[in-house]
């Protein structure tokens, strides 16, 4: 597994963490590289901690992102909890505030999933709730010692969120957690 970064690369050539028992697999991503669906090789901490932070808003499309989410994390064995909050533009400070009660405590996690969908409608709502929620996590990932991932669906329209939560385009919230597992393992490199 190669994870680069500028101008540096880390490799990791270990044996991979699921069991041969235990492996997991996705759906094909809606991309080309076969590399972002690959976790051969991804060696985590012990007792590695992710916390999803979902929305109420749209809960039956978040419900579906959770659960592809949470399938991954189960077949990798890795510590898993999830918060609730109303809607997407909660979702940062949510996070924020998390990392903030629980950094010096053995329960913080190594990885925060953030999961919403932001559905399109007549006004320019959207575009301000979507410019905010991506302008947050981009700040998190800026400001905090882990990463935040960013499993927030801006969609369009009913079809687009079908093909994003099971459909043609796989699911979006079992994408977030290889990329999860995938970060988790790279910050550790760093140790």
């Amino acid at each position: 597994m190669v994870f680069g970064i500028g101008f540096q690369e880390f490799i990791i050539h270990d044996s991979p963490l699921a069991t041969d028992d235990s492996q997991f697999t996705t759906q094909d991503m809606s991309t080309d590289s076969k590399n972002l669906n690959d976790t051969t090789g991804i060696q985590l901490p012990a007792g590695a901690c992710v916390v999803i932070v979902r929305t109420e808003w749209n809960a039956a499309t978040v419900d579906k992102l959770e659960a592809g989410c949470k399938e991954v994390l189960a077949g990798y064995k890795v510590q898993q909890m999830s918060i609730t909050v109303p809607g997407a533009f909660e979702l940062s400070f949510a996070i924020k505030k998390y990392w903030e009660q629980h950094k010096y405590k053995d329960d913080k996690p190594c990885v925060f999933i953030a999961l919403g969908c932001v559905l399109r409608g007549d006004t320019p709502h959207f575009d301000f709730v979507s410019k905010a929620v991506t302008d947050g996590i981009m700040q998190l990932n800026l400001t905090l010692p882990v990463p935040t991932i960013f499993g927030v669906l801006t969609v369009d329209n009913q079809q687009q969120i079908d093909e994003r939560t099971g459909g043609i385009h796989g699911n979006k919230g079992a994408e977030a957690a290889i990329t999860a597992l995938k970060m988790i393992a790279l910050v550790n490199t760093f140790k």
